[in-house]
């Protein structure tokens, strides 16, 4: 049965409260007092985010006595979500006891969300824009000493999302959010492989918070490029419940699959374009993409059968592994990151073994779950093209070289289960990979 957006709030851990609907900013007074009894508010916005809705947030809490304090403006319009701008609020924020109302979307969110934990506080947010689905995730994306790190720390505990602003932001933004929400179609057939053979059991709440309306939300790319309201409001509540599912489980599982590891991988390796970080959408876009063809060639190969001894054969020893991590990332800032994390995931060839025969004993069954998760490469294409998102990696500053690298080097550096992790242990990767490049 398909949960609705006040049952799955019912399962977030952080956000207690949670308005989706046209034309509610003068409700903002009603949403903080319910929620923060007693405590005053300041607003945090940048200089757009401030014309969009900041000052409209702003007046309404004024008008009802609950701000007394001019907004916290970040002096730029598109700030970088990067820890010494996080600093700048918090140290703001001690000297003080106000609750932040962050007036923005994915860094606005991000930077009062990790400011508001390190000063003890709760905060609540007021969303601009569906771009990304970190609005009630918890953890916070932040560029620490370099590279792009997830911190822990709350979701809001409130969170207001007036459709009739999201829906007039730059159409860029909304592709980005249709693009990081077509991610969760391989997030879930990650963890039905995971599930299949018993490394991370799907946990059915959080599954059907995250998949029960996804390719709903999905099926009007046109529409959303366009912002129209019926394409953007199940946009927007898919995006949310995101969150919700990751702060029921306290993992990020139930939305990031093999497809986030090659996003997490080009922050890591520092990678702009045109001088700038592509979004996390896009990045996701891209790899949602690559990854869907990568199972199309899974679900063509004969893994009943799979030749598991000589699967085991080819699977090296640890300090093999070892190694070789090291030599592939021997020029980065995260070797140990990629050593630590593969080692978490590593299994010895008796483990291999049993795992490889599961798999050729569930492979019928998984093979038909996964048909009926995925959407055809073809359709993803189409519809990432309809709504104004990248389908091809140089349109992110990626050459075909560096993602045909992306795939191996993605599977090392988050012990998460995923198709990449039966590319290789089944010694297909390459094989798949020059199928796809062809």
């Amino acid at each position: 049965m398909k949960l609705n957006v006040k049952e799955a709030l019912e399962s977030a851990r952080d956000t207690r409260a949670l308005i989706i609907d046209r034309n509610i900013i003068a409700q903002v007074s009603d949403l903080f007092r319910a929620n923060f009894e007693g405590r005053k508010a300041v607003v945090v916005c940048d200089q757009t985010t401030f014309k969009v809705a900041g000052e409209k947030v702003y007046q309404c809490l004024k008008k009802d006595g609950l701000t007394e304090m001019e907004p916290f403006i970040y002096d730029e319009p598109k700030p970088y979500a990067e820890f010494g701008k996080v600093e700048k609020l918090e140290e703001f924020l001690k000297k003080n006891d106000a609750i932040p109302v962050a007036v923005g979307s994915g860094t606005l969110n991000d930077l009062t969300k990790l400011a508001s934990s390190r000063a003890g506080r709760r905060y609540m947010c007021v969303a601009t824009a569906a771009s990304m689905d970190g609005y009630t995730a918890f953890g916070a994306s932040i560029t620490f000493e370099g590279a792009k790190q997830t911190f822990s720390c709350p979701a809001p505990q409130a969170v207001m999302a007036d459709v009739e602003v999201i829906r007039q932001a730059p159409p860029v933004m909304t592709a980005s959010g249709y693009a990081d929400l077509f991610a969760k179609v391989t997030a879930g057939a990650d963890w039905i492989i995971a599930d299949a053979l018993g490394v991370e059991p799907i946990d059915a709440r959080a599954w059907s918070i995250v998949q029960d309306g996804l390719k709903e939300a999905l099926a009007d790319p046109i529409g959303a490029k366009a912002g129209e309201l019926n394409a953007i409001t199940p946009l927007v509540e898919g995006l949310i419940l995101g969150g919700f599912a990751m702060q029921w489980s306290q993992s990020s599982r139930p939305a990031s699959g093999a497809e986030h590891q090659f996003s997490h991988l080009w922050n890591m390796e520092h990678h702009t374009y045109n001088g700038e970080t592509p979004s996390h959408g896009f990045q996701v876009g891209i790899a949602t993409l690559a990854i869907t063809r990568l199972y199309e060639k899974m679900l063509q190969t004969p893994f009943e059968t799979l030749d598991v001894d000589a699967c085991c054969n080819q699977w090296c020893e640890w300090p093999v592994w070892e190694q070789k991590i090291t030599e592939r990332f021997k020029d980065t800032d995260f070797l140990e990151t990629a050593l630590t994390q593969t080692k978490n995931k590593y299994i010895n060839k008796k483990a291999l073994k049993e795992q490889l025969t599961k798999l050729k004993t569930v492979w019928p069954e998984l093979k038909k779950r996964l048909s009926e998760q995925l959407v055809p490469s073809e359709e993803v294409e189409k519809r990432l093209r309809a709504v104004g998102a990248p389908v091809e990696p140089e349109q992110i500053g990626i050459s075909r070289e560096r993602m045909k690298g992306s795939f191996i080097r993605a599977s090392h550096i988050r012990s998460r289960f995923t198709i990449l992790d039966i590319a290789v242990r089944t010694g297909y990767l390459e094989q798949w990979q020059e199928e796809i490049f062809e």
